[in-house]
């Protein structure tokens, strides 16, 4: 599952540094100084932030301990407290990870950015704002790069009288790395959950001082897009978590914990490529103290439990990141969201659904945008060929918009449908869906975005946070568009009123149709979209993996078995949606299972 869907991700970050031919107009920074009015007491100590967009803004305000030196692979700890006043009027260090088109450096790319020091978050609240409802963003990009400054929350706090928190917490390697050899006896530390841990604790930050800028810790509201949703979704299994939010938002998620022995286990013992185990075989093949993974595998198996650790904690983030190349767009190739029975449980959100005493039975809106992998495939060499060496254009166009459209029913099956199918019947009254259709996007070279991206993969992030400057796909939307504007306006009235409530309801301006619950009146999905693409309105259709896997076998618009199959590997690669047998025996002539070529049934 997270090789494949980082191959993917890694198409779409291609894609954000294509499309940023159209320069982003050059904007004069405004110099930060800090302001008395924002000065704050928390428990670690004052801070004083800035104001910005009419925004009191903090921003890189330490949660935990920076997780350096023996903290490395170990739970979170408070903050340690500090004396005097502490400026919080620039964000902290990214965590470590690749460079990437979200993150550029200038000249030859380093094996890593950032820094392990990292565990900070940023604030953005209204003026006089008092026991105002949290809203509480966990960034994406695969759990290996990213961070929460590169979402600024000024102007979704400022319009509906919210408090927005985004944060950062430990990416790939250093987020989840479960070796035996670390193992201590305590459950969450030999977890392997670092970054899972990281967002609880940020959580727990959250409730402690978040009163102190206006928040209220008794309504928060957790909300992510992508790796983000995932970890939203984490949230709500995690016992750890329960009672610190109480409602939740999943944006393009899903969830499949990684199993224990995945993440730990060599490889030729059904590890995963990169287990904790395979990451240190190739450390030692990268240092030299070992000439292959046979090699590598004997020496670490003679190493005592502290020869490993101490040869772990010798290692920089420098050393660990240089085992991946990264493709030029920072992402990594490691097990996340371990299944260890303790942080997170070793069942997919489905299943852990199916039972309330298994999850935060709180209200909860479920989403995907309608041609999620659009993004991902729009510079893939297998659907894309180039004019003139250098601009892209669709190879076959009906063909690509067919694997557009089953890819994206499959992901809305499983991060949607199946989740709010399990939700409603195990008792939870209040789950909402979407569906993000906006596609009105401009031609850059002559490609035509709207059918090569469409309604793409997180796309609806600006529109949620009423702000297409800061975000960094800005250069993909248009320049006159009004109505472009009028649904971010909606759709920040719906996430502030759902904020608020608990349901969605008419948004917070009461002016908008009535989003209704998963099942109300027959009802499940509201489309959000401009009037041009219908407007926004509820629709009833009901996406499972059977239908589409039926629809798919017999479509007789695919025109040849080897598009079938095909479709069939890039709809159903993550985790335990691909069936062999099921592939094997698609249609009237099958697939080969071995080749991944038709006829083999």
């Amino acid at each position: 599952m997270k090789k494949a869907a980082l191959a993917l991700i890694a198409l779409s970050l291609a894609v954000v540094a294509w499309f940023l031919l159209k320069p982003a107009p050059e904007l004069e920074p405004t110099p930060i100084k800090p302001q008395p009015l924002t000065i704050r007491q928390i428990e670690s100590g004052e801070v004083i932030g800035f104001v910005a967009d009419g925004a009191r803004t903090w921003l890189g305000v330490p949660y935990a301990q920076a997780p350096v030196g023996k903290l490395r692979w170990q739970p979170p700890r408070p903050a340690v407290p500090w004396s005097g006043l502490r400026e919080t009027i620039a964000a902290g260090s990214r965590c470590p990870q690749k460079p990437s088109a979200l993150a550029p450096v200038e000249g030859e790319a380093p094996a890593v950015i950032g820094d392990e020091d990292c565990l900070y978050l940023n604030i953005y609240a209204p003026a006089n704002a008092s026991r105002l409802p949290v809203m509480f963003w966990i960034h994406g990009g695969g759990n290996t790069i990213g961070s929460g400054a590169e979402y600024v929350g000024a102007n979704l706090a400022t319009r509906h009288n919210l408090v927005v928190v985004t944060i950062n917490y430990r990416l790939g390697p250093f987020g989840w790395f479960a070796h035996p050899a670390l193992a201590s006896g305590d459950p969450a530390n030999d977890s392997g959950n670092f970054g899972t841990l990281d967002i609880i604790r940020a959580l727990e930050w959250t409730r402690d001082n978040i009163a102190a800028f206006g928040g209220d810790p008794a309504n928060v509201t957790v909300f992510g897009e992508s790796a983000g949703a995932f970890n939203t979704l984490a949230m709500m299994v995690s016992p750890l978590a329960r009672g610190l939010f109480h409602r939740a938002i999943s944006q393009s998620g899903g969830l499949e914990p990684t199993d224990m022995s995945s993440a730990s286990n060599y490889a030729a013992s059904g590890g995963h490529p990169y287990s904790a185990r395979e990451i240190v075989n190739q450390l030692m093949i990268a240092d030299g103290s070992a000439r292959d993974i046979a090699d590598a595998t004997a020496r670490q198996n003679r190493m005592s439990a502290a020869e490993l650790r101490g040869y772990l904690y010798s290692k920089t983030s420098e050393d660990l990141f240089a085992l991946w190349s990264g493709g030029g767009f920072g992402m990594i190739n490691v097990p996340d969201n371990l299944g260890d029975g303790h942080v997170l449980p070793n069942r997919s959100a489905a299943e852990s659904f199916a039972d309330p005493d298994n999850y935060a039975n709180v209200p909860v809106i479920l989403g995907t945008n309608r041609d999620e992998p659009a993004l991902f495939m729009a510079q893939d060499p297998q659907h894309v060929t180039r004019f003139l060496g250098f601009l892209p254009r669709l190879r076959d166009e009906e063909s690509y918009l067919r694997t557009v459209r089953y890819g994206a029913l499959a992901w809305k099956a499983r991060g949607v449908d199946e989740l709010a199918e399990a939700l409603t019947r195990s008792g939870n009254k209040a789950v909402y869906a979407y569906r993000f259709d906006f596609d009105e996007l401009p031609s850059r070279g002559g490609y035509d975005l709207s059918k090569a991206i469409g309604a793409g993969h997180f796309l609806e992030v600006p529109f949620v946070f009423g702000d297409f400057v800061n975000f960094p796909l800005a250069n993909l939307f248009g320049d006159d568009n009004p109505e472009q504007q009028v649904l971010s306006e909606q759709m920040m009235s719906y996430w502030a009123e759902f904020a608020y409530a608990g349901a969605p309801g008419t948004g917070r301006d009461a002016e908008l149709p009535t989003w209704l619950r998963w099942g109300e009146n027959a009802q499940r999905t509201m489309v959000l979209d401009t009037t041009a693409g219908g407007g926004l309105r509820m629709i009833d259709n009901l996406v499972t993996r059977d239908a589409i896997v039926a629809e798919l076998a017999t479509d007789p618009a695919v025109p040849s078995q080897a598009e079938r199959c095909a479709i069939y590997r890039s709809s159903f690669r993550w985790g335990s949606q691909f069936d062999a047998n099921e592939y094997a025996n698609l249609g009237t002539e099958g697939c080969d299972a071995a080749s991944g070529e038709p006829g083999g049934s």
